[in-house]
């Protein structure tokens, strides 16, 4: 899950600029996605878990063994960003602020993403490579990595809230 665990962390740290939505607004009258959601930290971010699976790849070659394919990797970056995107969409139509909290919804949804994308387009190295216990094992670790990966980010200044 590191390709999937990388980009929303990148995506801060690569962010600012023009916004998704390009600053409109949805039927509702509320932003589409949210000036937080940026070109630059969308592409930032599926770069940075791109770069963290080749690595991933890398090791396990030399290491004997190989878990990762750049299919499966391209898929973990890119749809945990969709996750969060698709989140951020519902965020806002629920009148939630940029930064505000939604417990479960802003753990979850870049594994949701990004199991989504590669069941849909690498069915066989999903059903292989995730089992009954790596599945427990995103669930139990993924609220925890992403708790301690916002308070660093807000500590050192590319988050604004510590969650």
């Amino acid at each position: 899950m590191i390709p999937a665990y990388v980009p929303n962390s990148a995506a801060a740290v690569f962010g600012g600029g023009k916004p998704i939505d390009g600053g409109r607004n949805w039927k509702d009258g509320r932003r589409i996605f949210g000036e937080g959601k940026t070109w630059r930290g969308l592409f930032g971010g599926i770069l940075s878990g791109i770069a963290a699976g080749i690595l991933l790849i890398a090791i396990g070659y030399y290491a004997g063994f190989t878990i990762h394919t750049f299919l499966s990797v391209v898929l973990l970056a890119t749809g945990a960003l969709l996750g969060d995107l698709v989140k951020s969409f519902f965020k806002r139509r629920l009148d939630k602020k940029r930064g505000e909290e939604w417990l479960i919804a802003d753990q979850y949804d870049l594994v949701a993403g990004s199991l989504l994308l590669v069941l849909i387009f690498n069915y066989n190295w999903a059903v292989i490579n995730l089992t009954l216990p790596v599945l427990l094992w995103i669930i139990i670790i993924t609220p925890l990595l992403h708790r301690g990966a916002n308070i660093i980010g807000y500590l050192i200044g590319v988050k604004d809230v510590p969650w």
